[in-house]
């Protein structure tokens, strides 16, 4: 998987690494004697982000974890640098710190979203409205619910550099999951965005994607694709399922088709947006609907003569 390691324009010792949709993007900071990790991708790809972090801090020791949320693609790598790394200190936002401990998969989305992540520890929370010295800034802890009720993004006020997480993409931002729960969070999601918007950065480093300066281009995107999600909720769950089953092809790379119809059918979060929103189809049909539209957009393809559904560009 393609990755990117870049360092003009960010603060002295900082390093992005833009990783695939699979692994969120990481971002790296060290200085004289230690390191720092913001976020750590996804567990299928841990190998791959330690021996990234290895190449990036060099003798130094990964001294903290900094989660914006705890979605399986931010967190997936922890368990992974917490053994190579055994001292070191993971900071996660504020909320599920008690399900960390307890190690409850289901609080923590993991069952309800059919996906894996290995158990990991957490030491300390990311408390919205205060400061972290990472490598030689400081950076501003500020809430940003909305994608998850938890999350954090964080904002070095000298550069005006924004680690906007799943808050604010080039080109939008992540599937709204308190909604699928049926909690209303659209509101959030705006409120959010406000927040970025009245920081004013001049720089975003995203959860997913090509870093970007354009933050008023990528406000507006934003917001018009919420204003259509509100104006039909439907138009989101249709979006959010494609989302789910997309995001397991990109780990499975390719699957027969009556093993993808297993897991969406023991996929408690897919099932709740078919509850929701699609209970006039059944759930047979409604699930090929679905496989049909990924085709159809050339995220994958069915191999007919095996019932084998593909990933497109891989």
């Amino acid at each position: 998987m393609d990755h990117a390691l870049s360092s003009p324009g960010l603060g002295p010792g900082m390093f992005f690494l833009e990783r695939g949709w699979l692994s969120a993007n990481n971002v790296i900071f060290v200085d004289d004697d230690s390191a720092a990790i913001v976020d750590t991708g996804y567990c299928v790809h841990a190998e791959q982000t330690v021996t990234l972090v290895e190449n990036s801090i060099g003798t130094r020791p990964l001294t903290r974890i900094l989660n914006t949320h705890l979605h399986s693609d931010h967190c997936g790598g922890n368990a992974a640098l917490q053994a190579r790394w055994p001292h070191l200190q993971t900071w996660i936002a504020p909320g599920q710190l008690q399900h960390v401990r307890a190690w409850d998969p289901a609080a923590l989305s993991y069952t309800p979203t059919g996906q894996e992540c290995p158990r990991f520890h957490a030491d300390h929370v990311l408390e919205p409205g205060t400061e972290i010295n990472l490598g030689q800034q400081r950076w501003q802890v500020h809430a940003a619910p909305g994608h998850d009720p938890h999350s954090i993004i964080l904002f070095e006020p000298q550069q005006r550099t924004l680690i906007s997480a799943d808050a604010l993409w080039e080109n939008g931002f992540g599937v709204v999951f308190p909604e699928i729960e049926g909690e209303q969070a659209f509101a959030e999601v705006a409120a959010t965005l406000d927040v970025i918007e009245a920081l004013q950065p001049s720089l975003v480093l995203p959860g997913h994607g090509p870093k970007f300066s354009d933050v008023t281009q990528a406000l507006a995107i934003a917001r018009k694709r919420l204003h259509g999600f509100m104006e039909s909720p439907l138009r989101h769950a249709r979006y959010a399922a494609k989302v789910l089953l997309k995001y397991k092809l990109l780990e499975w790379q390719q699957l027969p088709l009556q093993q993808v119809q297993g897991w969406c059918v023991n996929t408690p979060y897919v099932g709740m947006l078919h509850e929701r929103y699609f209970a006039a189809q059944s759930l047979e049909n409604w699930l090929g609907t679905l496989i049909e539209e990924l085709v159809s957009s050339k995220a994958a393809a069915v191999e007919q003569q095996d019932g084998v559904l593909v990933l497109c560009n891989r």
